[in-house]
């Protein structure tokens, strides 16, 4: 009988999804790699250790994907033991010029998908069970062309709250991550350049005072939080927004 625990984790084909996916597979869970990125999935699957793991493609916004996905780990698994929900885009957009369809976009993939998931994993959990969910210290802070973005990230805060508040009486904790500068793909500007290599990150953030750890993070870094979130030693601890920044948010 496989007694692993269980995990599912979205945005798994690249950055702090994938990195999430090998860490929880090296700690000893069978992993749902969910993405709507399939050779991108297919190459965090070859660096997992080896487990009972299920391979999900689609984009998790989609109803019908998420549906099959909870399927997929119901008749394979039967329960699951933690939910962690990475998947995120970033589109530039105008407050007042942006059609609102498309501004809506951030929160239908990032919060809708949040929470679609979270509505298919916990009907599988049991007392102990863990929702982790990446959000970003944009959800709390804002940058120009960046509101849809802020926004959506912030909802998925209340989310986590909301959820740590209903899922308290069956034992489900609930908790978030808030990055702040994480070399992923998300980095990589639409011209080809890392914002993480510039002179402006360089001038700012590690020869000047606002980030007093002067780098960026590691994705794996976050995926530490995430498995300390996922585990035994996070029993008393739901309903926060743990901030994994450096140090970014408490500098002028």
């Amino acid at each position: 009988m496989n007694m692993r625990r269980k995990a599912i984790v979205t945005g798994a084909a690249s950055g702090i999804g994938r990195a999430t996916a090998i860490r929880f597979a090296a700690d000893g869970y069978d992993v749902c790699l969910q993405d709507r990125r399939e050779p991108g999935l297919q190459d965090t699957r070859e660096q997992l250790a080896p487990g009972d793991h299920l391979f999900c493609v689609g984009d998790y916004s989609d109803p019908t994907v998420t549906e099959e996905a909870g399927k997929r780990v119901r008749e394979s698994w039967g329960k699951v033991h933690a939910l962690v929900s990475c998947a995120g885009l970033f589109e530039n957009t105008d407050l007042l010029e942006t059609p609102y369809d498309t501004w809506r976009r951030c929160l239908d993939i990032m919060l809708g998908g949040a929470l679609r998931m979270s509505r298919m994993a916990v009907p599988l959990m049991g007392e102990g069970g863990r929702v982790v969910h990446i959000t970003s210290i944009h959800g709390t802070r804002v940058e120009f062309g960046g509101g849809s973005y802020a926004v959506a990230k912030a909802a998925i805060n209340q989310l986590c709250r909301s959820l740590a508040l209903e899922l308290a009486p069956r034992g489900i904790l609930v908790n978030a991550i808030a990055p702040g500068f994480v070399r992923t793909a998300m980095s990589v500007r639409p011209d080809g350049t890392n914002e993480l290599d510039s002179d402006w990150f360089r001038q700012n953030y590690v020869e000047g005072s606002h980030l007093p750890l002067r780098r960026a993070a590691r994705p794996e870094e976050i995926a530490g939080v995430a498995a300390f979130l996922a585990g035994p030693d996070s029993s008393y601890l739901t309903g926060q927004v743990i901030t994994v920044d450096g140090g970014l948010t408490i500098t002028f």
